[in-house]
């Protein structure tokens, strides 16, 4: 079962990367040269990075905390493997973008698949069914595509369906999302990697999904204000 699931992150690699923005300092401290897909763009001031002020943990009960620290821990071990692959992807789409003829692409594509499957395997192996369900998660979060349809576009419908029907004996769906403006467990999710963020504890790497952090942990919080009054 395992040696199946970890095709799931070596399939990320085939999708298609966003594109690439580059910035070209000028003689001003003050002015940057936007370069957009060949486009130049002035601008007139330095664009800072988002900061973000965490409030202190603090849970209902010993069971909620310990709920937290749990997933943290599990959140933590497994993101780093979404972000080398989608990091892979970007590598190699950027090749793939240079290949011209099909046959060279779909060899060089299965060298590359060959490469992954040494990098990720044995790890991939080591992760337990709750880990590997938050792996699925993280997934969907760099890649905006569910594992179920990263496996169906590179192998085929009937494989994908036999993954998905494999995984569930396992309690694991590769059809799951990630939605932390939903869900709330993925919501702590994105709390504990904005968090490991800020302290660089992990390296940052955006989501491809629409969400405002700071909206959400308003949205939440006020939430659990309101089943305190009830």
């Amino acid at each position: 079962m395992r040696e199946r699931i970890v095709w799931i992150l070596f399939s990320l690699v085939f999708i298609s990367a966003n594109a690439q923005i580059k910035e070209k300092a000028l003689d001003s401290v003050a002015e940057k040269l936007i370069i957009v897909e060949g486009d130049s763009l002035l601008q007139s001031s330095i664009a800072l990075d988002e900061v973000y002020v965490f409030s202190k943990l603090e849970f209902g009960s010993y069971k909620e905390k310990l709920r937290y620290y749990i997933l943290r821990r599990k959140t933590l071990k497994v993101y780093p493997y979404a972000k080398l692959a989608a990091e892979r992807l970007v590598e190699l789409n950027d090749s793939l973008s240079k290949i011209k003829k099909k046959r060279k692409r779909k060899k060089y594509t299965k060298k590359v698949q060959k490469y992954i499957e040494g990098e990720f395997s044995e790890e991939l192996k080591k992760l337990t069914r709750t880990e590997g369900q938050i792996l699925v998660k993280l997934i969907y979060r760099q890649t905006g595509k569910t594992a179920f349809d990263l496996v169906k576009q590179l192998r085929s419908g009937w494989r994908a369906f036999w993954y998905q029907t494999t995984a569930k004996l396992f309690k694991i769906s590769i059809k799951e999302e990630f939605h932390p403006d939903l869900v709330h467990e993925d919501y702590l999710i994105e709390d504990i990697l904005q968090r490991a963020f800020a302290s660089y504890r992990l390296e940052r790497q955006e989501s491809v999904l629409d969400y405002d952090y700071a909206a959400l942990n308003n949205k939440w919080n006020n939430v659990v204000d309101k089943q305190k009054k009830d």
